[in-house]
């Protein structure tokens, strides 16, 4: 479909499966914000941009039967993914809506919490989707965002320059395609006008070796997205390959270390 086809980077199988292993790499500190934010059972929470709904299973089973959680996105393909993923977990407290957050008005209103993490990065407005999030908040609810704020200190020593070209490449491609990139520099400055208070900004990076798990998330990206690049004739595809080989040699190499791009963690409450 030309819906699915229009995302920057697909819906198709092989981007839930990387999905998959980018929510079990940040799991552990969206549950730590999630607790901090005091989201509990009863709640009813909005998964802004849910995709394959990772994160609106684990939000459905914290908020529980008498809790609800509405799913919005506009692939048919990510929603029929949270659709099986509940049925899995036995969940009934997830309702699906068919949205566009560029363009269509949220479906629900006084919910207890927003929560939204890489989507911004894909917004032609993000700041005007900020606003219509937070009115869709209760007074004291709160916005809970995971976002870039420099994807540019991603890096690896020793030293890899095909793949530091590969970073530049791909700031470039998405600025020029997709959104800002590092978008929370746009959302937290934003906040106030769109009626929120910030209660705490923890910016969040990795340092991983290829033995750590964290080293799987950017693993999953890298290559593939050089493929990518070369399909659409951005690059060639003896360039990708060559992303490829210099990946593999740092993931064969002891004494590798990379530095993930900085993460912004936003907590804010409806004023």
């Amino acid at each position: 479909m030309a819906e699915e086809r229009s995302y920057y980077l697909g819906t198709h199988d092989a981007e839930t499966i990387r999905l998959g292993v980018q929510h079990r790499v940040w799991r552990s500190h969206v549950l730590d914000v999630w607790r901090r934010a005091g989201i509990t059972t009863g709640w009813r929470a909005i998964d802004a941009g849910s995709g394959p709904g990772h994160a609106t299973l684990d939000l459905a089973e914290i908020v529980g039967p008498e809790g609800r959680v509405y799913a919005l996105d506009r692939s048919d393909n990510f929603r029929n993914a949270i659709e099986a993923g509940a049925r899995v977990r036995g969940l009934a407290n997830i309702d699906l809506h068919s949205v566009d957050l560029g363009t269509d008005p949220i479906p629900v209103a006084g919910v207890d919490v927003v929560f939204i993490r890489w989507v911004f990065i894909f917004m032609a407005d993000p700041v005007g989707v900020l606003k219509k999030l937070a009115a869709a908040l209760r007074p004291g609810g709160r916005f809970i965002c995971h976002d870039y704020y420099n994807w540019g200190v991603m890096s690896w020593t020793p030293q890899q320059p095909v793949l530091a070209e590969f970073v530049e490449t791909a700031i470039r491609d998405w600025l020029a395609n997709a959104g800002d990139i590092n978008v929370a520099r746009r959302i937290l400055p934003a906040l106030p006008e769109a009626g929120l208070r910030l209660i705490e900004a923890r910016p969040i990076t990795f340092c991983a070796s290829p033995r750590d798990f964290a080293w799987q998330w950017p693993k999953t990206f890298v290559p593939a997205h050089a493929r990518r690049l070369a399909e659409r004739g951005v690059v060639s595809a003896e360039w990708a390959d060559e992303v490829a080989r210099a990946w593999n040699a740092a993931e064969k190499d002891p004494r590798t270390l990379m530095t993930t791009p900085l993460l912004m963690e936003i907590l804010a409450e409806r004023v």
